[in-house]
């Protein structure tokens, strides 16, 4: 159940203590070591933070960005030279430059026990067989699951995304326990699973360690049910260093953060006020340990909510909501809010559909649009057309309860909406193509 007790236990008052002296040993090293936060920290009246008191005092820190990370590419963010890192990952860098991070020996190290921690409490033991269904190369998750998972001792796999009959090969010829994908790719499998005829009998796994994107408990509650799983989520990204930023203890009811590595705040994005525990806003991150490329107040874009309160888990480390979505790829539909998220909350687990939807935006008249397309898990329903005419009104009126807003439903056949290995791209946006 846990994989470093003593710290994940902590007592609330010896963590932030830790906390407190780690953030300015970061906030000097910076200051030090890194010209760009050199300048910030000095315009900001914080220098070497010397005048950081206590651990409020991060509010006087300036924000760092994802265009930071651009106009500072490849490894203008570095504090470590080259010769001492070992490793460099970057994003996928699909809206242009890719956002790189670099690792110091100690960072690899730092990094595999706060995955071993995500991955022991998700229920993974040393007598696990873990196939990783990330896609390998840059991207932080494949690399960064596999050495926290060997640092626990779990047999692992690294089959890469793709190539689903392989895939299921190995489930059963290995003896597979444990699945680590993104929770579009899980969904995938376990449906190409249920579809391949073998008997879940045939099958060992028993666990699903999923990221890289929001799993909802809708989508969760689906994974589980086709394969015979449990399932836990994690969170990371490329900016912190990757996955094991927080993750699911065995109540799943929040992901506790690694706060001694990771220093959480919530704030308003609009403003960049720190909002009071409980409230909802985008989560800002200080990283505490690293060498190579320490960040300061990161706004990571995603929305959610943290508490302090005492977990049953017995861990101390503050917990964190699933992410409500991302200040990014909200969609503002008639002056109305929008994540997919909610439309997924709403979709998933109906009965008659299938778990796969796309969400089109146009805009007609000067005016936005909302089409959501979902497939049947049916065909024959698309012959039954009064039952046809009933879901999609049931569809349209709880969209509309949970969205605030008309959505048209469009229902298409089984298997014609794109599936994904990797993080899943649903929304279409046509609103700034010509009007027919």
């Amino acid at each position: 159940m846990f994989f470093q007790k003593e710290i994940e236990t902590m007592p609330r008052k010896e963590l932030e203590a830790l906390q407190l002296a780690k953030l300015k040993e970061t906030v000097a090293y910076c200051y030090n070591k890194v010209p760009f936060y050199h300048q910030k920290l000095t315009e900001a009246g914080v220098g070497d933070g010397s005048r950081i008191r206590q651990l409020s005092d991060v509010q006087y820190i300036p924000f760092t960005t994802k265009e930071d990370f651009r106009n500072n590419y490849p490894f203008g963010l570095n504090a470590a030279p080259m010769k001492d890192i070992v490793r460099i990952h970057a994003s996928s860098g699909t809206t242009g430059k890719p956002t790189v991070g670099v690792y110091t020996k100690k960072d690899i190290d730092v990094w595999s026990d706060c995955v071993a921690r995500v991955a022991v409490a998700g229920g993974v033991t040393d007598e696990d067989i873990i196939q990783i269904s990330f896609g390998y190369g840059l991207f932080t998750g494949a690399l960064g699951l596999h050495f926290g998972l060997e640092k626990i001792g779990a047999t692992v796999i690294p089959a890469s995304s793709g190539n689903t009959e392989k895939q299921m090969m190995m489930f059963r010829d290995f003896g597979v326990t444990g699945l680590v994908a993104t929770p579009s790719y899980a969904l995938y499998l376990s449906e190409a699973v249920k579809e391949a005829g073998y008997p879940l009998s045939d099958y060992s796994l028993r666990l699903g360690i999923l990221g890289s994107e929001p799993c909802t408990p809708e989508m969760r509650a689906q994974i589980e049910a086709n394969l015979g799983i449990y399932v836990s989520d994690n969170y990371g990204m490329t900016e912190l260093g990757g996955p094991g930023v927080s993750g699911d203890c065995p109540e799943r009811d929040g992901m506790h953060f690694a706060e001694d590595h990771f220093l959480p705040e919530i704030i308003d994005s609009a403003t960049g006020e720190r909002l009071r525990e409980g409230g909802k806003g985008e989560l800002v991150v200080t990283t505490l340990s690293r060498q190579g490329m320490p960040v300061l107040r990161y706004r990571t874009k995603d929305i959610t909510s943290i508490t302090y309160e005492p977990c049953p888990c017995g861990r101390t480390h503050a917990r964190m909501s699933k992410t409500a979505g991302r200040t990014d790829d909200m969609m503002i539909i008639k002056g109305v809010n929008v994540f997919p998220t909610q439309i997924e909350s709403v979709l998933v687990g109906m009965p008659y559909i299938g778990p796969h939807y796309q969400i089109v935006l146009r805009r007609v008249n000067f005016r936005d649009t909302l089409e959501i397309r979902v497939e049947l898990a049916d065909a024959e329903l698309l012959e039954r057309y009064q039952e046809l005419q009933e879901l999609q009104r049931s569809m349209h009126d709880r969209l509309k309860s949970v969205l605030g807003l008309e959505a048209k439903v469009t229902l298409v056949q089984p298997k014609t909406l794109e599936r994904f290995q990797g993080k899943a791209k649903r929304i279409l946006d046509l609103r700034n193509e010509p009007q027919a």
